[in-house]
């Protein structure tokens, strides 16, 4: 997290998985001239780090008194994972309907090989491969409208999305989740891909609703 230049990017991420995760807590102060300090970097990339994680709904951002943990309900949380559930529906429907044969391949090669990560548990590496699956569904909607729509939607709950992985098994599981998604979409059933999207988000969304901040026990610390 800590290392002379560091991109505005990493400092979202780092940033954004430590407010999920419970390091930093809800109304916790966030200082840009400590977290410049903590980062090696100047006030302004941290400005901007923070400007994102407030669009993103986890922090809050107040005039001339500085920027906190915003407090993320289970509602809210569950309204987003609702709305992106659906997006990606229509995304693996429209994808088994308009991929081209050079996508489908793309897909299922893409797929089959992140069976080893999983084999090795190799959580970083698959969080990498899952957005790129994810964006290959998107890409293969060939609709931009609805691809705009779910990259945003994608964006505000990438820290949250990230958090399954922390689960145990959770790795295989989205593996098999993404297996039913491929399968659908390599057969052209539009219908049964639709279906396998929209429960995966579900299942993510049950997944990572432990990390929502509301009502919530003090997180543990030895989580990286």
């Amino acid at each position: 997290m800590i290392r002379s230049g560091t991109t505005v990017d990493q400092m979202v991420r780092a940033i954004g998985d430590r407010i999920v995760t419970g390091y930093l807590r809800p109304g916790e102060k966030l200082d840009e001239t400590a977290l410049a300090a903590r980062f090696d970097v100047s006030r302004t990339p941290v400005r901007e780090a923070l400007g994102q994680l407030s669009a993103m709904g986890l922090v809050e951002r107040r005039p001339n008194r500085g920027a906190i943990v915003a407090v993320v309900t289970q509602e809210h949380l569950a309204s987003m994972f609702e709305s992106m559930a659906e997006l990606e529906a229509i995304c693996a429907r429209f994808s088994a309907e308009r991929m081209t044969s050079s996508e489908r391949r793309g897909l299922e090669i893409e797929h089959q090989a992140s069976a080893r990560m999983v084999q090795l548990g190799a959580e970083e590496d698959y969080e990498y491969f899952n957005t790129e699956f994810h964006s290959r569904l998107y890409r293969g909607a060939h609709n931009a409208h609805i691809h705009e729509l779910t990259v945003m939607t994608r964006s505000r709950l990438a820290p949250f999305r990230r958090a399954q992985f922390m689960l145990p098994g959770r790795l295989a599981k989205s593996w098999q989740e993404h297996d039913l998604i491929v399968t659908a979409i390599m057969r052209g059933d539009s219908v049964a891909a639709g279906k396998a999207a929209r429960d995966h988000v579900s299942i993510v969304s049950e997944a990572s609703a432990v990390f929502a901040a509301d009502d919530r026990k003090p997180k543990r610390r030895d989580v990286a």
